[in-house]
């Protein structure tokens, strides 16, 4: 799996003009995940060892372009994305497929973050039967300062 994703990456690495930021409290990710840039001498990637609760206080509103692997409901996630998101940018989350009630759990929370759904694609991943979603969220306007809230409050109080 590792030789995989280090194959593709290479493949990738033609494409990659932008800069990317890899967040993660986890340190034993980024640690891996520095590994594999280092390897490939990928110069244009950091990897990042923190909180979003705090690293947002040095990139507020800084990035194009966040997305996220599947790790909360929709409401919980984007309340940690949206702030690092330019107005005009997007967030890019991918789902379960069955996420109607999520994305409606998720409305009041995408309008006081700022942001907008623009589409929800449906995918198959490659070779598998495996369905997704894709939610594309717009921002559109600054997310109010105080967002997201401390750790742990998102979960226990997600916005409703």
């Amino acid at each position: 799996e590792i030789r995989f994703i280090i194959a593709w990456l290479k493949e990738v690495k033609t494409v990659i003009y932008k800069k990317f930021t890899l967040l993660d409290s986890l340190n034993k990710r980024i640690i891996f995940l520095q590994n594999v840039i280092d390897e490939l001498n990928l110069k244009n990637i950091q990897a990042v060892h923190g909180r979003a609760e705090e690293y947002i206080r040095e990139k507020r509103e800084h990035y194009d372009i966040a997305t996220s692997r599947a790790v909360a409901k929709l409401n919980v996630l984007l309340e940690y994305m949206i702030p690092f998101v330019k107005v005009g940018g997007r967030c890019i989350c991918m789902k379960s497929f069955e996420i109607d009630e999520e994305l409606k759990d998720a409305e009041k929370a995408i309008e006081i973050l700022g942001g907008k759904i623009e589409k929800v694609d449906e995918i198959t991943l490659p070779n598998t039967d495996i369905q997704r979603k894709i939610v594309v969220i717009k921002k559109i306007k600054s997310t109010p300062n105080k967002y997201p809230r401390k750790a742990g409050m998102p979960l226990k109080e997600p916005i409703l």
